[in-house]
């Protein structure tokens, strides 16, 4: 299949979402690396969405958005892995809007 740009929309309260590559190794505040594998409390991840279903409201493409990763469907698509979430999965949503103040909203 030749290198063609897919444009995907999704149906209904689904958010299409990649998960940042920061989220993988972290440091801790002392400067001692975390690997990603390393088991901890239920941890939520920041995403960036790339698709939104026809009735999601609060959510739209180019925002980033804080969810559980552990309970979500995955997929691949041209080699790049996306999840797939309900818009009522979605903890907060930092985005660019300028017409609510500090656009995090929790």
């Amino acid at each position: 299949m030749p290198d063609v740009k897919l444009e995907i929309q999704m149906l209904h309260d689904r958010v299409m979402v990649r998960i940042s590559p920061e989220d993988g190794e972290r440091r801790s505040s002392g400067g001692i690396v975390i690997p990603a594998t390393a088991q901890m409390a239920k941890r939520l991840a920041w995403g960036d969405v790339h698709g939104v279903g026809t009735n999601v409201r609060h959510v739209k493409v180019g925002d980033r958005v804080l969810f559980n990763p552990e309970d979500q469907y995955e997929f691949e698509v041209q080699g790049a892995t996306y999840l797939v979430l309900r818009e009522r999965d979605v903890h907060a949503v930092a985005s660019e809007r300028s017409d609510h103040g500090t656009g995090l909203y929790l």
